[in-house]
């Protein structure tokens, strides 16, 4: 073989050329024909009862560190107000750089910080508290902030009342929000977008593919071909793997010249946790779609089992912590709850590996298991 043959590209083997052909077609197809989604009765009523039953607006049992750097009487009881609300699940620490890893690592959502002197500046009358709440989602924040405020508001009436006066007036209240500096719901609703979009592209578009092969009966042309089910499924979810990759570079490219929001992570660790998130809604939708053989049947089930639990189970209107149990323990098999926290870190907070790596674990197993079920169910025979 001369060095000119070598040169040449390598013909596609017999099934190289039958997978390109399915993406061919079914690029075709997409372009010809979008898929619209029928949104039939069932949407609202489950709307109905997961918004009545499900989900509540409360925040409670907010977790919060509460640095004790002030070991005098007076920063203790302002302590022991946050441990004993019923809004706040305080972690008494004296160490300011354990709270800020606890924030980093998401265990908490904000720090209240009592500085060591805290006494002396009390009784000049101008001590000071320092509250940091994690800004990823700007409306929770908001209450995070005004729950501490009163935290403090209530311990500072408490002293007036036991006659215990401050001399220069009330302690005063500091806040910051980290990675939302600027308090923009905007930082919070756009990765959530994100979710939407792919869960859109990959699970509900994904869902009608076979189902509309079975109720046209084109999948009886393909039977008796040498197109292996394999080859068969490789056709479909290429092309709704390269639209899901589109309508994820168009929210990046919103987030950053639309909202100005940050990526303060990797694009490629981004890029990456998506690419698992896809694949996993790929897999749910093809799943679906060969089990149903319908295309209604399909896409209302879709919808019940990935787009709405991505909508308002996944932590991205609704802190999950404020749920009942039963709904906290179900949201612990959505693929959305994983995406979201690490689209949430990847933008906001940067490349927090001890977030990013468990979720993007969990997605790549829950891709492997919905792909492989995708495979054994299919069959290549009519009933």
């Amino acid at each position: 073989m001369n060095a000119t043959e070598r040169s040449r590209p390598r013909p596609l083997s017999a099934k190289g050329r039958r997978v390109w052909s399915l993406v061919r077609k079914e690029t075709h197809q997409i372009v010809r024909d979008p898929s619209s989604i029928a949104v039939g009765v069932v949407l609202p009523v489950i709307l109905i009862l997961l918004f009545g039953y499900g989900l509540s607006l409360d925040v409670m049992n907010v977790p919060v560190a509460v640095v004790l750097e002030d070991p005098s009487p007076d920063a203790v009881e302002l302590a022991a107000g946050f441990q004993l609300s019923p809004y706040f699940e305080a972690r008494l620490l004296t160490s300011m750089s354990r709270a800020r890893e606890l924030m980093l690592a998401r265990q908490v959502d904000g720090i209240v910080r009592i500085r060591p002197d805290f006494a002396r500046h009390l009784s000049l009358g101008d001590a000071e508290v320092q509250i940091l709440v994690h800004g990823t989602d700007a409306n929770k924040a908001r209450i995070i902030q005004i729950y501490a405020q009163g935290a403090v508001g209530q311990w500072t009436a408490r002293r007036a009342a036991e006659g215990k006066d401050v001399a220069g007036g009330p302690v005063i209240v500091r806040d910051r929000l980290w990675f939302n500096e600027a308090n923009d719901s905007h930082y919070f609703l756009v990765p959530g977008l994100v979710v939407l979009v792919m869960t859109l592209i990959g699970a509900l578009l994904t869902a009608m593919v076979m189902a509309r092969e079975w109720e046209r009966g084109t999948l009886e042309s393909l039977f008796v071909t040498p197109v292996r089910i394999d080859e068969v499924l490789l056709g479909k979810t290429i092309p709704y793997f390269a639209l899901g990759m589109v309508g994820l570079s168009l929210c990046l490219l919103a987030a950053r010249f639309l909202f100005q929001i940050p990526v303060r992570g990797s694009v490629w660790v981004l890029a990456g946790g998506s690419m698992l998130y896809l694949l996993v809604a790929l897999g749910i939708g093809l799943l679906i779609s060969t089990a149903t053989k319908s295309q209604f049947v399909a896409s209302q089930v879709t919808v019940l089992v990935s787009f709405l639990p991505a909508f308002m189970l996944s932590g991205f209107l609704f802190d999950l912590r404020s749920m009942p149990a039963v709904v906290r323990a179900i949201t612990t098999i959505l693929p959305a709850r994983y995406y979201v926290a690490i689209l949430q870190t990847v933008f906001l907070a940067g490349d927090v590996w001890g977030v990013i790596v468990p979720n993007a674990a969990v997605l790549a197993i829950m891709a492997a298991v919905v792909l492989l079920l995708s495979r054994v169910i299919t069959r290549k025979k009519l009933d």
